[in-house]
């Protein structure tokens, strides 16, 4: 059964802000958000924001 009102919801909007990345790894620049950003490209997590 569904409901809608009630309960507690927090969203942190800083955490889904989309910011531009480098991978080192492959030199890929693209966008992403989240904590755990990894290249679309590689696949690799050792990106850097810019």
């Amino acid at each position: 059964m569904c409901s809608v009102g009630g309960g507690d919801f927090s969203l942190e909007v800083a955490k889904l802000e989309v910011g531009k990345y480098k991978c080192n790894g492959c030199g890929n620049m693209f966008e992403g958000m989240g904590e755990k950003v990894v290249c679309p490209s590689c696949q690799s997590e050792n990106v850097v924001k810019l």
